[in-house]
């Protein structure tokens, strides 16, 4: 009872609940349309194990443990959520009430008991207790919803049918030493040497992938033969790689993957493929696989299945240790494939890492504190670097990627590059989000007719520390090939504001901004032009820029200034109307918060919510006390004030004279250059608030010095 309570139940109803909820998503009753697993746990009542006592046997080497597993309790708590289908209407409460599960156990220790393989001999009897409810208390028969319960048993039966039935067997570490660390993801690199003793499978035309088909007379033709052609597929997850193609019975591929694990464990797959001659079709051949599980101790165990069911067990005590493992194929009478692998890494959710026998200090270790840093008033700045091997399209041969970043809400973009192994080098900025959120990437080729995905992937952004980047190769996901770097970081956003002093909501500080120009600008107008500007939100604050008439590369050479408040600097790039309301053509964010003052920072930044355009700007973060121009003399801003106020009643006075004319286009121009000026004259009284600001700083400081050297000062100091 203390053991299941404490350990089994939580960790085993984790493992289920993952592996139930990927299969609802494909099994599920004809009657329902949609289903979810709201809650799922195993409850406080443990099974018996071994009423009719235990015996052992012998495989070969292995030494097996049989005992009976008998599973009989009301006390689990798993609730679904269904959309029924048509002619059904609404939703419906699943609660899974009872559960009885019954069949023979193998253990089997291995690694001289530092672990324990466990597995039913065959597929146990199971009964599930169902009732139905809305939502509320209120329970409906079982006959209600027909099928369902059913479904449920042949779900619970094919679920525990594929991963722990023989030969399949999960794994339960034994380790000297648990370190409580939780692994979130890993990388393993998976090199696939080569395979021997290949025999031909004799059938009448393909094979479907992954299904092997029996021929006609249900035989294999064992010929062993020189021309045959051969390749490898490698599967972990949604990731597949594969080999190049070769010949002969015992091909020698010599081919090495970067592969990602999502969670503290995963499955390697292998499946073996014959090309046909023509070298358009091919025919399935057998697969083996290897399961891979961290160890508390900060291992990493990995076991298949051997000849005649034996097992296969390796230990790597550290990360960047290699293993080599001979695995005999599944499905054909003979045939053995020779892989090696190399655990890279161990991700956990404290933010430390295991990488080649080096362990990165956690959390705890850098503050004294909790293992779980607070991520309150972070930010995650992440670096798109570069890509390699993307997919170009077959008949052109032309790959024009950009990638997509998801974390959260927000949502950003690269720029298009022309090339399968593109450069970016952009930096995006997210708000950090709590719990185990992922940062989810897409990658696509721009194309005329529609962009094409090229890959996908996702990594877990648990467990940042601050001060430590993530740099990581990432390979994409539903492809054959391509991969992602990226430079990962979290920023809190308090130290970042703080590190500017006094400058920061002081009135001292200005941001300005200069807007050069754009290019490459999405088309607005039917004519396949836009009149382009740029409206700028800073905080409370709005500028824009004037309109550049008939133009998808605008160049407006305008300066704008914000006081340094530390607000977000929001670029919104628009196509003006006179009749119609103006319609976006792209924006961005402009990050400044950790320029360094006084230095000016050029940079062309692409455009978000649109397929192309990028905007120059330059800015500056200007802190006035570390300025040469430290009086009134050397900016004449007085007369600059009265010179802005002279054109804007020259405006006006046009203004007028072209209302009276009836001149529509002069009037919408008229009105930006108003507009302008009115921004000029606030950027001008902020100028001047400033310069007041440092004028009065400038005689306080004299104030103090005058002071401190007055002979009653000096007569104080001297007593």
């Amino acid at each position: 009872m203390e053991v299941w309570q404490s350990y089994l139940s939580p960790n085993l109803a984790l493992r289920f609940q993952s592996m139930v909820e990927r299969r609802l998503k494909h099994n599920k009753s004809r009657i329902v349309e949609k289903i979810e697993l709201l809650e799922f746990s195993l409850g406080s009542c443990p099974p018996c194990l071994g009423l009719q006592g235990t015996r052992w046997a012998t495989t070969g080497d292995q030494r097996v443990m049989c005992l009976a597993f008998d599973w009989d309790t009301n006390k689990i708590s798993i609730m679904l959520l269904a959309k029924l289908a048509k002619p059904l209407l609404g939703t419906a409460r699943i609660v899974v009430n009872s559960l009885h599960i019954k069949g023979d156990l193998l253990l089997m220790p291995i690694l001289d008991g530092k672990a324990i393989l466990y597995s039913f001999v065959c597929t146990p009897e199971i009964r599930v207790g169902v009732a139905f409810g809305s939502g509320g208390s209120q329970s409906l028969p079982a006959t209600e919803l027909p099928g369902v319960s059913s479904c449920l048993v042949k779900l619970l039966t094919d679920t525990i049918a594929k991963t722990m039935v023989e030969p399949r067997r999960r794994c339960h570490s034994l380790p000297a030493v648990d370190l409580r660390k939780k692994a979130i993801g890993g990388i393993v690199h998976v090199k696939v040497i080569s395979a021997s003793k290949l025999s031909r499978i004799s059938s009448r035309g393909s094979l479907s992938r992954r299904h092997q088909t029996s021929s006609v007379d249900g035989f294999q033709d064992l010929i062993h033969d020189k021309d045959q052609q051969t390749f490898l597929e490698v599967e972990l997850g949604e990731l597949t790689r594969r080999t190049a193609v070769r010949s002969g019975s015992s091909p020698q591929w010599d081919s090495t993957f970067n592969m990602v694990l999502h969670e503290n464990a995963g499955i390697i797959h292998f499946h073996l493929y014959e090309c046909t001659p023509n070298g358009v079709k091919y025919n399935y051949m057998a697969s083996c696989e290897i399961k891979i599980r961290y160890a508390a101790d900060d291992s990493t165990i990995f076991w298949a299945i051997g000849s005649d069911a034996s097992v296969i067990a390796r230990h790597a005590e550290f990360c960047g240790q290699e293993i080599e493992m001979v695995l005999p194929f599944e499905g054909i009478n003979s045939g053995e494939l020779t892989v090696r692998l190399v655990l890279k890494e161990w991700q956990f959710s404290d933010g430390s890492h295991n990488l080649n026998h080096l362990r990165i200090s956690s959390q705890q270790s850098l503050y004294g504190s909790s293992n779980y840093p607070s991520t309150a008033g972070r930010k995650v700045n992440i670096t798109v670097v570069e890509g390699k091997d993307l997919i170009a399209k077959e008949k052109s041969g032309k790959c024009n990627p950009y990638v997509k970043l998801q974390y959260g809400k927000g949502l950003q973009r690269t720029m298009t590059v022309h090339s399968p192994n593109p450069l970016w080098s952009q930096k995006f900025e997210f708000n950090e989000v709590a719990g185990d959120e992922y940062l989810k990437i897409k990658c696509y080729s721009e194309e005329i007719l529609g962009d094409d995905s090229i890959g996908s992937a996702r990594i877990s952004l648990e467990g940042l520390v601050e001060g430590s980047a993530r740099d990581v190769w990432i390979p994409l996901e539903k492809v054959n090939s391509g991969e992602l770097r990226l430079q990962i970081e979290a920023i809190r956003v308090n130290d970042q504001e703080g590190s500017r002093g006094s400058t920061t909501g002081s009135g001292n500080g200005l941001i300005e901004l200069v807007l050069v120009e754009a290019r490459d600008l999405v088309a607005a107008d039917l004519r396949g032009t836009s009149d382009p500007y740029v409206r700028v939100h800073y905080g409370n604050l709005k500028r824009r820029t004037k309109v550049m008439f008939k133009t998808l590369n605008p160049q407006w050479n305008q300066t704008l200034e914000f006081p340094d408040d530390g607000s977000p600097l929001e670029l919104h790039v628009k196509d003006h109307n006179s009749l119609l309301p103006t319609s976006s053509i792209g924006d961005c964010v402009v990050e400044y918060l950790m320029l360094p003052p006084n230095e000016m920072s050029d940079k062309w930044i692409p455009l978000q919510g649109v397929k192309r355009g990028e905007i120059h700007i330059q800015i500056t973060r200007k802190v006035p006390e570390l300025l040469k121009k430290s009086s009134l003399d050397a900016d004449p801003s007085f007369c600059k004030s009265s010179q802005i106020s002279s054109q804007i009643k020259q405006s006006i006075t046009k203004l007028q004279s072209l209302i009276e004319d009836g001149n529509i286009e002069g009037l919408s121009t008229a009105l930006t250059d108003l507009e302008a000026l009115g921004y000029e004259r606030e950027k001008n009284m902020v100028q001047l608030e400033n310069e007041q600001m440092l004028l009065l700083d400038k005689i306080k400081d004299l104030g103090q010095e005058i002071s401190n050297s007055s002979p009653s000062s000096s007569r104080s100091s001297g007593s």
